[in-house]
């Protein structure tokens, strides 16, 4: 009679943790004159997230750390900051990604105004958004009373605009909208160019019309920040670049 020898079952490796020093730009308006830099040393491993670091912070060191998030999967677009000096979302920047030896900085994005800590005031951008009509307008009825039929090489020609989650990572990237809060911005113009190109759609000629303005489309001077910005990957310069070509030849 022989008896198996059962091997006990491989013992999984402890995950491990480090220390990671967070400096957070603070500003609390009713107590702060200006902002001010504070540090937090929090406890992280290698795949938590910068937005992780932050949820560690307000629940355990400080409920007054105030910030935006929603789905905290890179879909929302609500946590749009500045991580070490980039405009990243905090749900998709992780910590291995970053220099841990030194302190990792945290501010609000910029350009935008700032209401508390990482918090900004949005209604400028979507001001600019709004302005620009993001949406489809058909002066005829689709035929057959159905859906409006689109080729593959249609829908392709403004497919990357679609991705835009309205973040403010490209706009407040933008150093002509640093410095001139009237500047549409990039992501208003990525959202005519995804309309603009749309063949389904009537108004090209209008959304043209509004960014052929001297706070339009000609002030952006191709510095590439946008793009680099971008969450999603849009060829934000390459878009801007398309719109001002279709306003020279008077069409898409």
């Amino acid at each position: 009679m022989t008896t198996a020898t059962i091997t006990p079952p491989a013992v999984p490796e402890a995950i491990e943790s480090f220390t990671v020093t967070l400096m957070i730009r603070r500003f609390n308006p009713e107590v702060d004159a200006e902002p001010h830099w504070q540090d937090f040393d929090v406890e992280l491993y290698a795949t938590d997230r910068v937005l992780d670091a932050l949820h560690k912070i307000k629940w355990e060191q400080d409920g007054t750390l105030s910030f935006r998030r929603s789905c905290a999967h890179g879909i929302c677009g609500s946590d749009a900051m500045r991580i070490n000096g980039r405009n990243r979302l905090a749900c998709k920047t992780l910590i291995k990604d970053l220099d841990i030896t030194k302190p990792v900085y945290v501010e609000a994005i910029k350009g935008l105004p700032l209401e508390k800590d990482l918090i900004v005031d949005m209604e400028p951008f979507f001001e600019s958004f709004k302005a620009v009509q993001p949406f489809l307008v058909s002066q005829q009825a689709p035929k057959d009373g159905k859906e409006r039929i689109q080729t593959v090489a249609q829908r392709e020609r403004f497919d990357d605009t679609t991705k835009c989650i309205l973040c403010a990572a490209c706009t407040s990237s933008c150093p002509v909208f640093w410095t001139d809060g009237q500047y549409f911005g990039p992501a208003a113009i990525v959202n005519a160019h995804r309309f603009i190109f749309d063949s389904r759609d009537d108004n090209a000629a209008v959304r043209l019309d509004i960014l052929n303005d001297e706070e339009g489309v000609w002030r952006c001077r191709t510095t590439f920040n946008c793009t680099e910005a971008c969450p999603r990957g849009i060829q934000v310069t390459q878009a801007i670049a398309e719109v001002k070509q279709a306003m020279m030849r008077g069409k898409p």
